[in-house]
């Protein structure tokens, strides 16, 4: 299967309710991960990397942050006279902002009936993965599928907004999907990416919009099952789902293992990102870190222990941060002691402030803010 043949359509913003306190100034897409990335990068890298070349990204409120990181999708190579990056507004057929996601896949018809591309992926930004889709896609033309869905098998993720669990046969076909309800055991649950064929989408969605049903998993999976042919690719690999605070405090102490990083930023399908020029981070003489990614431009003077920083993070002399993620540009004063805390951009912790969060409660602290 040609990469080329395929469009590329994401989601930035559907699980905008799972991280409130993150996405209340910006679009789940655009949140800061792992030092330098955003969660968009994943899935956009993911079809960058399978030879898609032309991707829209379907947007609703508080994208101007996603705006300013994917540019003219230059990062990604997707700047291009022809094809490339496209950003949908959320503003469709008509006036009204849509509400679930038919109605923005509605919104975008104009977008999908000008496209030449005979397939499409639809994916979230809320999966942390490093994905092949051209093996997916080829699943999908072996089985003669309508729909292929990717699921993973393990226990399921407790607060994913649309959570899915597919029963299969023994060739992989789903004989049965059910909606709305977390398993409590290792189960099949899926992962919010499909590939179907370009009609066979637009045709679903038509029907779906003409009967006034809203609800993608209910209105065409789950009927689906009986009238078209569903079938699931198994993804083995690496993958978390950032469904609440807690989920992606646990995603990025993930980084910390070297099994995951391997198979998160493999080298044969790198994941892309807006470069941002910094210099190199700069260690006191009485600095000890330990166990910790450090972007470029940090100024490390103090302790830091399995911590995430952001670039541009100042760590002030005998301050003291362990289990921590600190965002872009934070300044940590001197004698300022943070444990188990999520730090947004920007923010000020002034001298000798202590902050302690708890492994199954971390503490965030808005964008801006001054401790």
């Amino acid at each position: 299967m040609r990469g080329n043949n395929v469009v590329g359509i994401i989601f930035s913003n559907m699980h905008d309710d799972a991280l409130r306190e993150v996405t209340s100034i910006r679009t789940f897409g655009s949140i800061p991960f792992g030092g330098r990335y955003r969660t968009i990068d994943f899935p956009l890298s993911n079809m960058v990397n399978s030879g898609v070349n032309k991707v829209g990204v379907i947007t609703k409120s508080n994208y101007q942050s996603l705006m300013d990181h994917l540019g003219s999708g230059k990062a990604w190579d997707l700047s291009r006279k022809r094809e490339g990056l496209f950003i949908l507004p959320p503003f469709g057929n008509g006036n009204s902002m849509y509400s679930n996601r038919i109605e923005a896949l509605d919104g975008i018809t104009n977008f999908l009936r000008n496209c030449n591309e005979e397939y499409v992926i639809l994916a979230d930004c809320d999966m942390i993965c490093n994905l092949d889709f051209k093996k997916v896609i080829d699943a999908h033309l072996d089985n003669n599928a309508d729909i292929t869905i990717v699921y993973h098998h393990s226990d399921m993720p407790a607060g994913l907004t649309e959570p899915v669990v597919l029963e299969l046969n023994g060739q992989g076909k789903v004989t049965d999907i059910v909606a709305g309800v977390n398993k409590d055991d290792k189960c099949d649950w899926g992962m919010g990416i499909y590939v179907m064929r370009k009609d066979f989408l637009q045709k679903n969605i038509s029907d779906a919009i003409s009967r006034n049903r809203n609800n993608f998993v209910r209105d065409i999976l789950q009927r689906g099952v009986l009238e078209s042919k569903i079938y699931g690719y198994r993804f083995d690999g690496y993958v978390s789902a950032i469904d609440g605070m807690q989920s992606y405090f646990n995603a990025n102490m993930d980084l910390m293992s070297i099994d995951v990083l391997k198979d998160l930023f493999n080298p044969m399908r790198p994941i892309y990102t807006k470069v941002r020029d910094e210099m190199p981070a700069k260690y006191g003489l009485g600095s000890v870190v330990r166990n910790s990614m450090i972007a470029d431009g940090c100024v490390i003077e103090g302790e830091v222990e399995n911590c995430v920083l952001f670039r541009g993070v100042r760590v002030g002399k005998g301050a003291k941060l362990s289990n921590c993620i600190v965002m872009q540009d934070t300044v940590i004063g001197d004698n300022t002691v943070l444990e188990y805390v999520v730090s947004d951009k920007d923010v000020v912790f002034s001298d000798g402030k202590t902050m302690i969060g708890a492994d199954s409660y971390p503490m965030y602290v808005a964008k801006g803010s001054k401790v």
